[in-house]
């Protein structure tokens, strides 16, 4: 059984939120707001803590697909306890241990529908948790959905210590196919290796079209992870394998993907976008076979989030802050609740 909380839900809470477009720096205000009661169909959770994702700092500049009204309470997945249910969430007990994402978790206190958190696997502490969520679901349906990676393929991943980077190395290793991770620096060249990278070009020092090329004896990539866009997709298209498959995650490299239609025609080969988002509501079945392979792969061992460091609830616009400088490696993580 799991151990009580504390007490009952207070009746306020601390929730970060922005405030004004911009820096996240400049955007977040930490305040003080009712917490929220869980409806129908809902459960509230303590949280305990928050993976920063590139969306939180999208978000906070007004440039994310969705656009809240200000002000809103950022961050998109969690780890934390149920602390209370509403009427027809019989799937958890308060304080049962569970991760999810949505809109809105950067706070003491979330409440959000019981379809949309699962139960953390006993493998992971809340911190790694945290992290499970958005970069492993988007890196599980980008190979197994969108990409139909088979074992024995090559696989290159940009961005590859990155949070969804990292994740996409290491289900791309377990899958078996043959991974090569583009990464900005040395040290972060050695991270990618130790989540089973069997290749790592650093980008701007290594000829990433002429590594790949190399690396697979001319054969291409027949997968390509890009979550970066620019001169990343740009070199993705002269080194794709013939019936390779590009799949465009997103543009943290600032500029938006321009699809060649002739080339693609020409070398054939296939760009596939992939918006995890809309998978909870369009194929909540493939969620549910995601969360399950997920908590398998965690509890063996095989995959496990890489947390760069951690900061406390108070500095959470740090990690924000840390996360679009580029210079961390795997996930910054905000501890919100011991």
């Amino acid at each position: 059984m799991p151990e009580p909380l504390p007490s009952d839900p207070p009746e306020s809470m601390r929730a970060w939120r922005v405030t004004a477009l911009g820096e996240p720096a400049e955007a977040l205000s930490l305040d003080v707001l009712p917490v929220p009661q869980p409806a129908p169909g809902e459960v509230l959770v303590r949280v305990s803590a928050v993976a920063a994702n590139f969306p939180d700092v999208l978000l906070a500049r007004g440039r994310y697909q969705v656009r809240p009204e200000l002000p809103f309470v950022p961050g998109i997945e969690f780890a934390g306890r149920v602390a209370s249910l509403g009427e027809g969430a019989t799937d958890f007990i308060v304080g049962d241990r569970v991760v999810g994402s949505k809109i809105g978790v950067l706070s003491e206190y979330t409440v959000l529908p019981a379809s949309d958190v699962w139960a953390a696997p006993s493998s992971l502490s809340d911190v790694e948790a945290s992290g499970l969520t958005v970069a492993y679901q988007t890196a599980w349906f980008e190979l197994h959905r969108r990409a139909a990676l088979q074992q024995g393929e090559w696989m290159l991943i940009h961005a590859a210590a990155g949070g969804v980077g990292l994740a996409a190395v290491q289900l791309g290793a377990a899958a078996g196919a043959r991974v090569i991770g583009v990464v900005g620096s040395d040290a972060k060249a050695r991270v990618a290796k130790d989540a089973g990278a069997e290749v790592v070009l650093v980008r701007g020092a290594d000829d990433i079209v002429g590594g790949v090329k190399a690396a697979t004896s001319g054969h291409g990539a027949d997968v390509v992870f890009d979550p970066v866009g620019g001169e990343a997709f740009d070199a993705s298209t002269k080194c794709i394998a013939f019936e390779g498959r590009i799949i465009v995650v997103g543009f943290a490299g600032g500029t938006i993907q321009t699809l060649p239609a002739g080339h693609v025609l020409v070398k054939n080969y296939s760009v596939v976008g992939l918006h995890w988002g809309l998978y909870p509501g369009m194929r909540p079945d493939l969620i549910a076979v995601a969360r399950q392979e997920l908590t398998r792969l965690a509890d063996e061992g095989v995959v496990r989030p890489v947390v760069d460091h951690v900061v406390r609830f108070e500095a959470a616009p740090d990690a924000l802050t840390a996360l679009a400088a580029g210079s961390t490696v795997g996930r910054v993580v905000i501890q919100v609740a011991s």
